[in-house]
């Protein structure tokens, strides 16, 4: 049992540093990434929607940002799943996986403070916020399902 609780700390962790990395990048190499992946997402929905070249800034800022709840969505799963067997247990243990998410939110947006070309945003935090609170929500419908299934 104690190998599984560590390397799930050590998951956390490592998606931590994932998102430590990314948002490291200088704005020149972020945007560059996000329009790599825009490129390719276009080229599928103008299958659909021919007319989404007229609003590319709207969807570079929907994958920018879905890209931040993203990464705090499964940042939630990560810490609350991290957290089950522990002593806390119900609302404390959510509120604790809340809270190491939103810090992080908070301390990945100072970080970015520093990088060339990048700036820290209030509405990230609360993008990132609702991503944890997502993922950490869906951790304990799955896991409410799993055991009524039982």
């Amino acid at each position: 049992m104690l190998v599984k609780h560590t390397w799930s700390w050590v998951c956390v962790l490592l998606w931590m540093a994932l998102i430590f990395y990314l948002s490291h990048q200088p704005a020149t190499e972020s945007a560059e990434l996000s329009s790599g992946i825009m490129e390719r997402i276009v080229a599928v929905v103008e299958i659909v929607v021919p007319t989404i070249h007229q609003h590319l800034d709207t969807v570079h800022l929907i994958i920018r940002k879905g890209a931040h709840f993203f990464a705090y969505f499964i940042l939630g799963i990560l810490v609350i799943h991290a957290l089950r067997g522990g002593r806390l247990t119900g609302y404390r243990r959510v509120l604790l996986a809340l809270s190491i998410c939103v810090l992080y939110a908070i301390s990945d947006e100072v970080h970015q403070l520093f990088i060339p070309g990048r700036s820290g945003e209030v509405t990230d935090v609360l993008i990132d916020s609702a991503g944890a609170s997502g993922g950490i929500g869906l951790y304990l419908l799955a896991k409410t399902i799993k055991r009524k299934r039982v």
